[in-house]
């Protein structure tokens, strides 16, 4: 008893697994009573046990075991986490329980089996079940037999899956025992009342006596189908409808059951037969062989492995090829048979594996039937029979209707009898009327054949056809036949059965009728229609989608009553006739006076018309007689404006109010469309048109209108038409308009010689556009370049814009029937839209050029004629641009190209099926089994270029089929199953990447998730990444649950991982995407009440006009009551004139009349009140209830109807019901115009929008998930002005609201326009006032891991400001860690992350300095150099204390110098994107800064300023006069300086231009012109500036990168723009050629120019140089010239290396372009021969590696050989010429310079060096090696000589002239420099004294001149200008300031020439000096420039004397031949003469 005493003071639990087994009993009862105490099925109670529930059914004592099995199945039944212990109990009921003696404890362990399916847990039931009958103790197989048995008796064969069953059912019956003999029996008997017949293939094998039996047992079955009797816990709703269908007597139950019948498919049980590897492996030998026995025996073999009914899916490619040639060639119609029995057997056995076949074998049958003999007739029929059901009929509908027009009756019999067949096994859904239509077409025709069994065969067809679909759907396509026709087509169609005995849908109601859509029963038809409107709407609910096969009669029949009066027609009327209908009607004077002379009598007349008409009767109306009274003489002819204007106005009434049929419109619209242009008359004219549109339909009456317009030569007639047409396109819509016509005639209006028709038609193509999108741009392909351009301009104005909702509707068609019509006709075309224009392109056939040559080419052994074959086939599909599907025998030849060893041939085969797609269009579906699914195998490939390629044209199909294709069947779960961790990334990202954007998915894709499984658990860990990112796109299709159960089949470790992976997913699970806008009004009017039914009724359109209805308002009456009133408003809607705004169209379009003003009123009492309802705390206890989750947190991928619906509930008790409508419309229109009201209402109602901030902005992430940019802007309008607002009112951001708004609003950040960033910035900034800094940054921290490059580089950019902003404290959670994520960025793919990282670090680094090295961690050397360089150039450009705009540094190129490999040339253009936006960047920080800085932030406000000083001054020249010159000779008192620093401003600007430069380059690349001018400008008076050019350094690429940049906007832009004033592009071409001038003068700015750039640069200025357009301009040859000069100039000044390596990729990238190349490359050799004549002089100075390096890749890309092939042999004779002369010049050396060629051995280059230094070295001789060096040095120096020679000669004759003398003397000082030991006696000893003399006074003048030079060269940099002047330290020569005083005189327009004269009184060392001085300075006077002059007034004087006396000194004596004595006077007179003058 003590024992006893210890355990039961135990708890529960514990007793439960005591040692003791009366513990465990006492434990197990105890649990029973908890369980079926506790009533929550969630409490945390039941979680105790989950461990333990295993040990209850395992126990090892008997009595303890059944209690703990009673326990168990409580346990099971009641606790939610039950179906956790599946897997681990049921093996545990299988092992220890069901081999117990005791019958309870067998029945307690089935009984938790099936509670264990009834709670979902089936798949994981059975397959322990099954796993159960492997057992070797019988028993247990008896146990698990029975238990399988009634699980399927009791759930049925829809939740037991059968398959798995009837697989080990045949072993089961070869048992020993009898009881598993007899058990399995009573389950096949169970099984078979289930699926019936579909069981018997699987037991043909079994004992013959068993089968027996078994059919004893089967035929004693009763023929009613078994009913499921327990139900799942999700099938509650089934089970109640089961337990009401009991007590009724289950009268309504048998529709269901039949379904559950034929649920099974017996091909679905059976194992699959591998038959490729049982073929003869001589079969195709035999089947070619010459013997038809042989052939015989070849096909008698395969016949015999296809008779196996289901067969392994594999390459049955050859195997089908070889079939089809016997069919279609063999001579033998035995063997034809054959193969046509073969074919069907393998289309039978593979199913829809084999529709990857059927487009090519289904011509060569229907080709075949030609044959008339019986066998082979029928032969062909089953195997095109069994065919058909592999694929669709639209897939080979191309193929049939090709035969339907051959001459031979038999194959348009045999044609016809197979669409006959075929269309029985489809149905309404599968037969839209986009395959309808051609089918008809074609039937029509053959049944007007002369071949009566044609007819025969055409009827039964279109019999067939109308039985299926309706006779309403059909009959459209047969309005030409005549009664007897259709009669015979009727008759057909009766006699027709459908397979199942379907009914067609134009029969009586269906049979197989849901439960659940059940409408009212039988009673529904006899009602009357206009009663009935909502039922019918509701009956015509599953056609707004794809029609579904049991839709009611009811929905058919009560549109059948409307559709009489679909067309009003009317017959051609007489004069006599209409004049009788007139004169009842009219009263009498008013027609006498119609054609009176007297034009005030006719307006009187026109008068008392309209009276007549407003008043008359609609019904009774006779418009036709009304209107041709109107076009009685004068008619249309009438002079009167008045009297016109008066009579269109009554057309229109006419249209409006009477049953207006086309004849009477026929009548009129001649005269309306020669009114349209006229300038009074034209706005009734067009309001006539509307009218007539409305009342005809829009499509007829604009044919009309174009044709009439275009038959008549008044262009204004057809201008306004044309405009009149596009806006009545947007107020009516697009559908039905005859797209083809109308493209006809707007090419004819594009061709119109007057502009205003041509202005309208681009117009019309804009709208257009709006509907049909980028295809329209094909037809319009061949226009001019220029009318192109202004077609795309149009075309890109319309981008982003949504069509407008039709306002119009033709009233004449608002039939249900339309209606119904219509909405599937959008539905399955889009809406008349996309796809309708891909079907109007001219497609060619290019069959017949896939000849077999080009098959066996592509084929071949050789890699070179495989290459061959592809480049055929690339031309064939190129040349002809649009092709039809049918292209032959390419899709093999093609896949065996995907595979083949040679991976060039690879990429060229992707490129070739990525042209077939854009060719091919969406008839690229048929081939996407056969030469899609071979793509995805691409995938796989090991390299990185290829799997590119193969997912770029993998996209290319999607685009034209869509996804279902690829989904459907098994080949993407095959693909899967490969084990290549490539393939398996590659596929499961693009998964994830496109299931999201779908809204149904094929149930294919559940075969795609054991794969997907697999991979989760990869080795390689990307495959696992990709995996885990595909789940949650999964799991939206398919559902968690499908997901979970799927897992039953992994290992326990596996299954776990997965499911806790199923978790994870399922939270952040994306949500369906919803249905399209236009599919809303069909399926919304369900919702919306009886009203939103009916008015979609009303209209043809319905679906927009369902979206006006204001939300709720309708929904709340019953639909009784909206009934009478919608009866009333039909018959007096004809009657009102549509009002023409949009808003009261809708409602008068739609509502009832009776009910519009209570609307209307309604709506304004609404709106009057407050928007937001302030509810006190309210906010709170949202923030409360989300934290204690008992609603859904807000965080989301994308949102789920969940979460929407969450904040709909929550926003009602806060928001204006009203407004709350507005922003949970369909319509985004909607959306725009309640943020509009909250924008109005946003200062009114500040505090209730407080309260309510959190759902606002809830709402407003919701918009960031819409792709209508529309919205979008306006949501970010709405969200600075509410940020600004919260900043006033000093609210701060809860952590609630933040999380919700900011992860979204980060996401914006990354959109592609422009526009949306901007804002997105701005909102970020001002969120920074409402929320700290340090919280916003985690957030852009988290933005910086997303997968699109642009948000990244954004929120990069953004910690960058904030960093700079808020200092490092902002870095959270740390500096370190925070900066060290930051840091990894730097080696991103993307150019703009990179850049913005290293910005963001650069920003870190001016904040802490060197310690950022710390915090960043360890970067890759590269990465680290990257920020090095950039650290360095960001402290070299910016000073110490510098704003925050200016921080932000932009990227310059690299090192021009330093030693790379560089890629191709294309980076380029992205670098130049990269500057231009870092310049948008950088002015956009300097627009928002506070201008705290003094420093003006532009060149042009200093320079104005110092203008305006130096103007305001310049009348102070006089005050030199007040300094006494006399003193100058006394030079020890010095004059003080009085004159203020004007000079500081400018160098305080001087030492802080970076970001001032950085600006004004930005506006270089300005698209104004007068912008890019002015900076132009600016920049040109800077670098004419020697003192102020050093400021460019460094920024000379970004110069140029601007530069180039308006080149290139120039010539895309202003040239092409009539607009733009010619003049004005020459003067911009001007000004950027000055300043590029000015920058390559000066040859130290012009050598930081980078290769890249170079290269970019030279190639602008040549296509500048060959434009024609420039040259067309006046004064174009000039900017020619101009260019010629520039080129000349940048070859000269540019750094060598730099200008070689860009001249020599620019002239590959012209070779390999095709187009103008050869003119460009020519230009490109020419600037190379020019560089090369340079070399000796710029050999030193070059980077013979990179020179080398650059032309070892040019020879790469053109080997010897090759370049041999182009036209000419000028580019090999470049090359050569360049490498011999870098030979010559550098000798053997250069092979010591090939150190940055990888693999020197194998490059073309090492080897050519090689034979040029050996062939140079042997000119030297032949003699003994001592010989040949003195020879040589001879030779050498011989050659050295007469260089020397030839050079002095020539600069000596230029001193010798008078022009060139200055020119001449500063060579020979270069000369002299250059090599000082040059003996210039040879010279000179020849000459006279006097030019010995003259020659050596130049050299020291020159000399002292430069020394002055470099003074001011040194310290101007250094030190403000006026501390230069005042140094004394170095004194300047005389001739220094003489040069001086003449510029000074010249700028204050002082000089004459007797000045001059005086002034050059000396010798010719005086005369020189002017000119000297003169050509270091700039042609143009600047501001500057006169500044400095002033400033150097005053001490000019002084410093000229003391010069002087410094030149008189002895060892200056010589130099002088004037008196300073005589020079100071002279210059003493020039003053007092200045004074004098100024006075």
């Amino acid at each position: 008893m003590a024992d006893d005493s210890e355990w039961m003071k135990l708890p529960v639990d514990q007793k439960c697994e005591h040692k003791v087994w009366k513990a465990r009993l006492n434990g197990y009862e105890e649990a029973l009573k908890l369980f079926q105490r506790i009533e929550d099925a969630k409490s945390p109670e039941w979680g105790k046990y989950l461990g333990l529930i295993k040990k209850f059914v395992t126990d090892s004592n008997a009595v303890a075991q059944l209690k703990g099995l009673e326990a168990a199945l409580a346990f099971v039944e009641n606790a939610h986490v039950a179906n956790r212990t599946t897997g681990e109990v049921v093996s545990g009921v299988v092992t220890k329980v069901f081999n117990q003696p005791k019958a309870r404890a067998k029945e307690l362990g089935m009984d938790i089996c099936l509670m264990y399916i009834e709670i979902e847990k089936a798949e994981v039931v059975q397959e322990e079940l099954l796993k159960g009958l492997d057992n070797k103790n019988p028993k247990i197989v008896v146990a698990c037999l029975e238990t399988l048995r009634k699980a399927l008796g009791e759930f049925g064969s829809k939740i037991v899956t059968l398959k798995p069953v009837v697989k080990i059912l045949p072993k089961q019956f070869e048992s020993r025992e009898k009881a598993v003999r007899d058990e399995a029996r009573l389950l096949a008997v169970e099984i078979y009342k289930w699926i019936r017949d579909a069981l018997r293939p699987s037991l043909q094998n079994i004992n013959s006596v068993q089968l027996k039996e078994l059919e004893e047992e089967w035929v004693k079955l009763p023929s009613t189908p078994p009913k499921q009797s327990r139900f799942l816990r999700s099938q509650q709703d089934l089970k109640a409808k089961f337990e009401q269908q009991q007590v009724q007597g289950g009268e309504h139950s048998d529709d269901d059951e039949e379904e559950a019948a034929v649920a099974v498919d017996p091909y679905e049980l059976l194992e699959p037969v591998e038959i490729l590897s049982k073929m003869p492996k001589d079969f195709y030998d035999k089947i070619e062989a010459k013997k038809w026995q042989e052939r015989k025996e070849a096909l008698e073999a395969i016949e015999t492995l296809t008779k196996n009914p289901k067969l392994e899916n594999g390459d049955y490619g050859d195997l089908v090829r070889a079939l089809k040639k016997v069919v279609g060639k063999d001579a033998n119609v035995m063997l034809v048979s054959l193969a046509a029995k073969c074919l069907a057997g393998l289309a039978t056995g593979l199913r829809k594996k084999f529709g990857t076949y059927s487009g090519q074998v289904v011509p060569t049958i229907l080709e075949k039937f030609k044959e008339k003999k019986p066998q082979v007739v029928q032969a062909l029929q089953e195997a095109i029979d069994a065919i058909f059901l592999t694929t669709t009929l639209q897939n080979l509908s191309e193929d049939i209707l090709a035969v339907m027009d051959n001459k031979n009756p038999s194959i348009k019999q045999q044609a016809s009898l197979f669409l006959a067949r075929s269309f029985r096994h489809c149905s309404q859904a599968t037969l839209p009327k986009s395959v309808l239509k051609p089918f008809c077409a074609a039937l029509i025709k053959q049944v007007n054949d002369s071949a009566p069994e044609v007819r025969d065969a055409a009827f039964e067809a279109l019999g067939t056809v109308m039985k299926v679909v309706g006779e309403k759907a059909v009959n459209p396509f047969l309005a030409d036949l005549d009664k007897l026709k259709l009669d015979k087509i009727k008759e057909s169609a009766d006699k027709v059965e459908l397979p199942g005995g379907k009914k067609g849908a134009g029969g009586a109601p269906v049979e197989k009728k849901p439960a659940a859509k059940a409408a009212p029963p039988p009673e529904a038809p006899k009602t009357s229609a206009p009663t009935k409107k909502a039922s019918g709407a509701a009956a015509s609910k599953p056609s707004a989608g794809p029609p579904k096969k049991g839709k009611p009669a009811s929905g058919g029949k009560a549109k059948k009553v409307a559709s009489d009066v679909k067309e009003v027609t009317e017959a051609e009327l007489s004069d006599g006739v209409c004049e009788e209908l007139a004169a009842g009607v009219l009263p009498e004077n008013c027609l006498q006076a119609l054609d009176s002379a007297n034009w005030k009598e006719r307006l009187a007349s026109m008068e008392e018309f309209q009276k007549a008409v407003e008043t008359m009767d609609t019904v009774t109306m006779p418009c036709q007689a009304l209107v041709r009274m109107l076009a009685k003489k004068p008619g249309w002819k009438e002079t009167n404006f008045q009297v016109m204007q008066m009579k269109l106005h009554i057309v229109a009434l006419v249209a409006q109010r009477g049953q207006f049929s086309k004849t009477s419109a026929s009548v009129v619209l001649e005269g309306l469309v020669d009114k349209v242009g006229d300038v009074k008359c034209g706005g009734n004219a067009k309001e006539g048109l509307t009218a007539i549109g409305e009342a005809c339909s829009l499509p007829w009456t604009a044919e009309q209108l174009v044709s009439l317009a275009f038959a008549q030569k008044n262009p204004k007639n057809q201008a306004e038409a044309l405009n009149w047409l596009a806006n009545a396109m947007k107020e009516f819509g697009f559908t039905g308009i005859n797209v083809k016509a109308f493209i006809n005639n707007v090419k004819t209006a594009l061709g119109a010689t007057n502009p205003g028709v041509r202005t309208a038609a681009i117009t019309l193509l804009g709208v257009m556009y709006l509907y049909m999108g980028a295809p329209l741009r094909m037809f319009f392909e061949d226009e001019k370049p220029a009318l192109l351009a202004q077609i795309d301009a149009e075309f890109e104005k319309m981008q982003g814009q949504s069509p407008p909702a039709p306002i119009r509707f033709n009233r004449k068609s608002a039939s249900a029937e339309d209606e119904v019509d219509e909405g599937e006709e959008q539905d399955e075309d889009g809406g008349g839209g996309g796809q309708d224009i891909m079907d109007l392109l001219p497609r060619s056939d290019i069959s017949d050029k896939i000849t077999s040559d080009l098959v066996s080419k592509i084929g071949d052994k050789n890699w070179k004629i495989r290459k061959e074959g592809l480049d055929e086939a690339a031309a064939i599909i190129s040349e002809a641009k649009f092709i039809k599907p049918t292209i032959g025998e390419l899709p093999f030849a093609l896949k065996g190209r995907l595979a083949d060893s040679n991976k060039i041939l690879v990429q060229q085969t992707l490129s070739i099926l990525q042209q077939l797609a854009t060719a091919m269009g969406p008839g690229i579906k048929q081939h996407v089994k056969s030469l899609g699914i071979p793509i995805i195998t691409v995938l796989g490939d090991s390299k990185a270029n290829v799997r590119s390629a193969a997912l770029t044209t993998l996209q290319a199909w999607v685009d034209q089929t869509g996804m279902k294709d690829w989904l459907e069947g098994e080949d993407l779960s095959e693909e899967l199953k490969r084990e290549n961790p490539f393939l398996r990334q590659e596929v499961l990202g693009w998964l994830a990447e496109k299931l999201p954007a779908l809204r149904t998915v094929p149930g294919d894709l559940m075969l795609c998730v054991p794969q997907l499984y697999t991979c989760l658990e990869d080795r390689n860990g990307d495959v696992r990444k990709k995996a885990q990112d595909a789940l949650p796109t999964f799991m939206m299709h398919l559902g968690y649950d499908k997901m979970n159960k799927a897992t039953g089949k992994l290992k326990p470790a596996s299954k776990d991982q997965v499911v806790a992976m199923l978790e994870k997913a399922r939270a952040v699970m994306p949500a369906k995407p919803a249905a399209p806008a236009k599919a809303g009004g069909g399926k919304g009017s369900a919702d919306l009440g009886g009203t939103a039914s009916a008015s979609a009724e009303e209209h043809p359109d319905g679906k927009p006009e369902v979206k006006k209805i204001r939300g709720g308002a309708a929904a709340k009456k019953p639909p009784s009551e909206e009934s009478p009133p919608l009866i009333k408003d039909k018959e007096v809607n004809g009657s009102k004139k549509p009002p023409s705004k949009g808003k009261a169209a809708a409602s008068t379009q739609q509502g009832p009349g009776t009910k519009k003003p209570a609307a209307k009123g309604l709506k304004e009492e609404d709106k009057s009140g407050p928007i937001f309802i302030f509810v006190p705390n309210a906010k709170e206890q949202r923030i409360k209830e989300e934290k204690q989750l008992k609603i859904l947190k807000w965080n989301f991928i994308t949102p789920r109807d969940e979460y929407v619906e969450q904040l709909k509930t929550q926003m009602s008790t806060c928001l204006a019901k009203w407004l709350q409508d507005e922003l949970y419309h369909l319509d985004f229109q909607r959306h725009v115009k309640a943020i509009g009201v909250m924008i109005e209402r946003l200062e009114s109602e500040r505090e209730a929008t407080i309260g309510c901030l959190d759902l606002i902005l809830k709402w407003f992430t919701l918009r960031f998930f819409d792709t209508n940019t529309t919205v979008l802007m306006k949501a970010l309008e709405y969200l600075k002005l509410l940020f600004i607002m919260l900043n006033d009112e000093n609210y701060h951001l809860t952590e609630y609201e933040a999380n919700s708004f900011i992860p979204y609003l980060i996401l914006k950040v990354g959109e592609s326009k422009d526009g949306v960033r901007k804002d997105v910035r701005a909102i970020l900034t001002m969120l920074c006032k409402v929320y700290p800094a340090s919280k916003v940054f985690p957030f852009l921290m988290e933005g910086t891991k997303s997968k699109n490059s642009k948000q990244r580089a954004e929120c990069l950019e953004e910690l960058g400001c904030l960093i700079e902003g808020y200092g490092m404290n902002v870095c959270q959670p740390t500096p370190a860690k925070s900066l060290k994520e930051i840091a990894v960025h730097i080696g991103d793919r993307d150019t703009s992350v990179r850049n913005a990282a290293l910005n963001t670090v650069v920003a870190v680094y001016n904040v802490c300095g060197d310690q950022v090295y710390k915090l960043i961690g360890n970067l890759s050397e590269k990465e680290m150099s990257m920020l090095e360089e950039r650290i360095k150039r960001s402290a070299k450009k910016a000073p110490v204390k510098q704003s925050a705009s200016e921080k932000t540094q932009r990227e310059h190129p690299a090192n021009p110098n330093a030693t790379f490999s560089r890629k191709p040339a294309q980076e380029d253009p992205n670098k130049l994107k990269i500057m231009y936006r870092t310049y948008k960047i950088q002015s956009r920080q300097q627009h928002n800064e506070p201008s705290h800085n003094p420093i003006p932030k532009e060149f042009k406000l200093d320079l104005e300023k110092i203008e305006e000083d130096m103007i305001r001054d310049e009348y102070k020249m006089p005050d030199l006069i007040e300094h006494n010159l006399d003193e100058l000779l006394e030079p020890i008192i010095i004059p003080k300086f009085m004159s203020r620093n004007l000079s500081l401003h400018f160098d305080d600007v001087h030492n802080s231009t970076a970001s001032t430069i950085n600006y004004v380059i930005s506006q270089v690349a300005s698209g104004d012109i007068n912008t890019s001018i002015q900076a132009l400008a600016q920049i040109d008076e800077v670098l004419r500036q020697e003192d102020k050019a050093d400021a460019m350094s460094g920024h000379i690429d970004q110069l140029l990168i601007a530069t180039i940049m308006q080149l290139r906007l120039i010539n895309s832009t202003h040239l092409a723009d009539d607009r733009v004033d010619k003049k004005d592009v020459i003067k911009l071409y001007s000004c950027i050629m000055g300043s590029l001038l000015s920058l390559f003068s000066m040859e130290s700015l012009a050598r930081e120019a980078s290769m890249g750039i170079l290269k970019d640069l030279m190639h602008g200025l040549i296509m500048l140089m060959l434009d024609s357009r420039v040259e067309d301009i006046e004064e174009g040859t000039q900017v020619i010239r101009s260019v010629n000069l520039l080129v000349i100039r940048v070859l000269e000044k540019s750094d060598p290396t730099n200008l070689i390596s860009a001249l020599l990729v620019l002239l590959q990238d012209s070779l390999v372009s095709s187009a103008g190349s050869h003119t460009i490359s020519d230009l490109v050799m020419k600037c190379l021969w020019r560089v090369i004549r340079f070399l000796p002089e710029t050999i030193h100075n070059i980077n013979l590696d990179r020179i080398l390096l650059d032309i070892h890749n040019f020879m790469k890309v053109f080997p010897k050989e090759k370049l041999k092939q182009l036209k000419g042999d000028l580019p090999h004779r470049t090359l050569k010429t360049l490498l011999h002369s870098l030979c010559k010049l550098t000798g053997a050396k250069i092979l010591d310079h090939l150190s940055m060629i990888e693999n020197r051995n194998e490059s073309e280059l090492e080897a050519h060096l090689r034979r040029v230094v050996k062939h140079t070295g042997n000119l030297s001789g032949m003699k003994s090696d001592r010989g040949n060096e003195k020879s040589g040095l001879r030779t050498e120096e011989r050659m050295s000589k007469a260089k020397v020679s030839d050079i002095l000669t020539e600069i000596f004759k230029k001193i010798g002239s008078k022009e060139n003398t200055k020119e001449g003397l500063t060579e020979l000082y270069e000369y002299k420099l250059k090599y000082s030991d040059a003996d210039l006696e040879p010279f000179l000893k020849n000459t006279t004294q006097v030019f010995q003399n003259y020659v050596e006074r130049g050299l020291r003048m020159i000399e002292s001149e430069r020394e002055g030079k470099v003074y001011i060269q040194t310290v101007m940099p250094q030190n403000s200008c006026d501390s230069v002047l005042s140094s004394n330290e170095e004194m300047k020569p005389a001739s220094y300031y003489y040069e001086r005083l003449q510029i000074l005189k010249r700028r204050c327009g002082l000089e004459n020439t007797s000045i001059q004269a005086g002034l050059n009184s000396g010798d010719g060392e005086s005369q020189q000096q002017p000119t000297i001085s003169l050509m270091s300075k700039p042609a143009v006077v600047s501001s500057t420039d006169m500044l400095h002059s002033k400033l150097s007034q005053l001490k000019e004087s002084r410093e000229q004397y003391q010069q002087e006396r410094s030149a008189l000194s002895p060892t200056r004596a010589n130099t002088r031949s004037a008196s300073p004595a005589g020079d100071l006077d002279d210059l003493k007179k020039r003053l007092e003469r200045i004074k004098s003058k100024l006075q």
